[in-house]
């Protein structure tokens, strides 16, 4: 069986050259998309602050909350079933400032030191902020905790009062030399200090992903606001055991955690290290994308693969081959050829991760500091879902094809039996009830409505296949009038008229649907930045951010009216024993006109309250006057009464606290915005409080980065998407006229004219076209509607007519252009009219 496999192959390398293209691209694109998966879920920090440390003990780092399940069982006893779910901070605890000289008197302990990090903006020379090595953040520390990395200095001295020691990374930036000048500005304040010393790590300038900058000791406390070390770096006395000193020092720490080898780096300020939680749903997405485009047209291909053989199969029924036997072979065919098409499949996966990786780093949407890992496993393991898929479609395709009755083989055209609409329709009608439950149950308007939107696009989708024969007979019956002979040849074929125009189907209906609702976001996160900024004059920023009490003397400014500055955080909320972090602006309010419009739906504000979102009010079940819980950046829990709900969270965040709390919690701490009502002549006086101030007209204001950034994002893996489903259509298409020869050479041989022939494979190209893009609109209108009535209750079935009409226009184009070229080709063969 496998040599006849092996020979069916030979003899029909170009009827193969569509399945072995369709599974070489599968296979790329899980190993990419697998790739780029494995790569941030196993990514690590790129360097270790705590290197020449024997352990490290630090304050809370993340928030963990432990659920009890009682489960009882039928003797009568019971079994308690624990849970601990955690949540990293986006800033760092202290620990109490004399657990250093505990762990000191530690036996095996040689010495101690104590580490207080905090993120600090840098203006150079010319006033505009200073950043590491790949736009990495400044971090502060004191000049002791130096040798916990350890920094050498390369030139000049340790720093005194007023002064700091920068690393080597950061002084090339600017070109800074010892004596220069640099501001500092922290949630403290803001400062002038002069350069003492130039630091570097041994074997290099600085550490990847941090700028270093060291101040003197008794400077810190001033500088960073922090009551204590976030830190202590213990070194252990030589030949001392490691466990029973980390057993000791852990004893000593009491709530402290401590930290030894790899895992130091966790002791590290959170905001130091690079963020991979956003780029791990990024990834799982192109990865979801990914697997299901290649599962949905390999498995196509591989179907419309098996009918081109209908006559073949025929035939080996009328020698003596049983179904079973005819069943093997397809199966044995279609794992040698996925086999070979993983070989060169595979490698270019690599290139793809590292194409993708690339642009989503310029993106921002990925830390620079992501490299993609190659890792043989994961290759392996896309190779073998790329043949295994080709394998399961082969045989589901023969399953039907290998009943063809014996006698088929002595007429023209041999077809497959009809069957399974049964099993079609029920399989059909679970994906759309799936799809309607997505649609109808899920809260499209919150953080998962993005991936929801695709979830029943795929339920959907997968519908369509199920029923494509049937949906596009149905279609075919009120569009083919339209096409003359070409739309009676699609009555009869309309099985081969699904094959083509499932995929069809895919590309418009995946491809739109993601572009058109992440352009849908980005529109309404515009809308509600305007209408929020509304009342304000002007939106006042200086580059890198202002102190709290900068901003509480810009708002003093004769001529100013109202003021309210925005400071960004995170904060963690519990929601069934789970933390969730979640997006925040601590808010100050000052003067008599609203500078701020957060469109209230219940309460008022409060300058002790937390408001909420209608969005996470909802979802909590909270009311006015609830008490909250709730975690600040540096695992601070702390317990406000909610006062206020509101309407415009989008590019804002879900809550809003009393900026005083979030500038003593976060450790940045710094107003990013302070949105200004003023009469006229004003501006001169606010410039001339705060050197560098920005001044820009509300109605000027840009829309937040973040939201360009993801919409850059959902771009990228639309463009993803849709290369793949592009080829595929034209794969499908070369595969459907590749097996119309004989055919064509029929109509040669009874007059048929080369230019008639183009006018047929054009017409009929047209009438596929039609009925996918028909379908293909039906799918993307459910959803998009559903996801867009979700968000602001206005039901919109296109979003963007630009959008959609190119969308449209380009799936038009490449199917006429896929349909007719084959055709054209064939015909021009001279001996096309003897391919009998």
């Amino acid at each position: 069986m496998m040599r006849l496999a092996i020979g069916s192959l030979r003899r029909h390398l170009g009827a193969y050259t569509g399945t072995f293209v369709a599974a070489f691209l599968a296979v790329a694109l899980l190993a990419g998309g697998g790739l780029l998966l494995f790569s941030v879920l196993t990514a690590t920090p790129p360097a270790d602050r705590f290197a020449a440390t024997t352990l490290v003990v630090s304050g809370e780092r993340a928030i963990s909350l432990e659920t009890a399940t009682v489960k009882k069982k039928k003797e009568g006893k019971s079994k308690t079933k624990r849970k601990v779910k955690s949540e990293r901070l986006t800033g760092a605890g202290t620990v109490p400032v004399d657990l250093t000289g505990k762990i000191a008197s530690v036996p095996g302990v040689a010495r101690v030191v104590a580490d207080t990090a905090f993120p600090v903006q840098v203006a150079g020379r010319d006033g505009r902020p200073l950043r590491g090595t790949d736009d990495a953040p400044v971090i502060g520390h004191g000049w002791a905790s130096a040798v916990l990395t350890p920094y050498a200095m390369k030139s000049g001295r340790a720093p005194g009062r007023g002064e700091v020691v920068i690393d080597a990374d950061l002084a090339a930036t600017d070109g800074l030399t010892v004596g220069g000048e640099l501001r500092l500005t922290t949630r403290t304040g803001a400062r002038t200090v002069r350069v003492s010393g130039i630091a570097a790590p041994e074997g290099r300038d600085g550490l990847p992903a941090q700028g270093a900058l060291f101040l003197h000791d008794s400077d810190v406390a001033a500088v960073s606001g922090l009551a204590g070390p976030t830190a202590i770096g213990v070194f252990g006395a030589p030949g001392a055991d490691l466990a029973a000193l980390r057993r000791q020092v852990r004893a000593a720490a009491g709530d402290a955690d401590v930290y030894t080898g790899a895992d130091r780096v966790r002791a590290d300020l959170p905001g130091a290290l690079p963020d991979y939680i956003g780029p791990i749903s990024i990834f799982g997405f192109v990865i979801g994308i990914t697997a299901f485009a290649a599962v949905f047209v390999l498995t196509g291909t591989v179907t419309l693969s098996v009918r081109q053989r209908l006559r073949e199969l025929a035939l080996l029924r009328t020698v003596g081959a049983t179904p079973k036997q005819l069943r093997r072979m397809l199966g044995l065919e279609s794992v040698v050829l996925a086999a070979v098409a993983a070989v060169p499949g595979a490698p270019l996966g690599v290139l793809f991760a590292q194409a993708v990786a690339a642009r989503f780093q310029t993106l921002g949407a990925v830390p620079a500091q992501f490299t993609v890992r190659i890792n043989v496993p994961v290759l392996l393991l896309a190779a073998l879902a790329g043949v295994l898929v080709t394998f399961v479609g082969a045989r589901t395709a023969a399953r039907r094809a290998v009943r063809i009755a014996p006698t088929q083989a002595l007429t023209e055209t041999a077809t497959a039996p009809t069957g399974g609409v049964v099993i079609r329709t029920l399989a059909a009608l679970t994906a759309a009830a799936g799809a309607v439950a997505v649609l109808t149950f899920v809260p499209l308007d919150g953080p998962l409505g993005m991936g929801m939107s695709f979830v029943s696009s795929v339920l959907l989708l997968c519908a369509v296949a199920a029923l494509g024969p049937i949906l596009v007979r149905l279609v075919t019956l009120v569009v083919s009038r339209l096409f003359g002979l070409a739309g009676l040849i699609a009555r009869v074929e309309h099985r081969r008229v699904a094959a083509v125009a499932v995929p069809l189907v895919l590309m418009f209906a995946i491809n739109a649907t993601m572009l058109l609702n992440s352009d849908l976001l980005g529109r309404l996160t515009a809308q509600e930045q305007v209408a929020r900024n509304a009342p304000a004059t002007a939106q006042l920023t200086v580059a890198g951010g202002l102190p709290l009490a900068t901003a509480q003397r810009l708002a003093t400014v004769p001529g100013v009216t109202g003021a309210a500055a925005v400071l960004p955080t995170r904060v963690i909320v519990e929601q069934g024993g789970k933390p969730e972090d979640y997006a925040a602006q601590g808010l100050l309010v000052t003067g008599s006109d609203p500078a701020l419009d957060l469109d209230v739906r219940a309460g008022a504000p409060a300058a002790d309250g937390l408001a909420a979102s209608e969005l996470l009010a909802r979802q909590y079940g909270w009311r006015v006057g609830d008490v909250v819980p709730l975690w600040l950046p540096d695992g601070h829990r702390t317990e406000l009464r909610l006062s206020m709900v509101y309407a415009r969270a989008r590019g804002f965040g879900d809550l809003v606290l009393p900026a005083g709390l979030v500038a003593a919690h976060d450790p940045r701490g710094l107003v990013s915005s302070i949105g200004m009502r003023y009469s006229a002549g004003t501006d001169e006086r606010l410039r001339a409080e705060v050197s560098g101030l920005r001044i820009t007209p509300t109605a000027a204001a840009a829309a937040p980065g973040d939201a360009a950034n993801q919409q850059g994002a959902w771009e990228l893996m639309v463009l993803i998407s849709l290369g793949f489903t592009a080829i595929a259509v034209i794969n499908t298409f070369a595969i459907a006229a590749t097996a119309r020869r004989r055919e064509y050479s029929d109509l040669r041989l009874v007059g048929a004219t080369a230019r008639q022939l183009h006018r047929l494979a054009t017409a009929e190209a047209a009438l596929t076209v039609l009925v996918g893009l028909l379908l293909g609109a039906t799918v993307t209108g459910i959803v998009v509607g559903a996801f867009s009535t979700a968000q602001d209750g206005v039901l919109r079935l296109i979003v963007d007519p630009g959008t959609y009409a190119a969308m449209a226009g380009g799936v038009a184009l490449l199917g006429l252009l896929a349909g007719a070229l084959p055709t054209r080709l064939m015909v021009r063969r001279r001996g096309l009219a003897l391919d009998i």
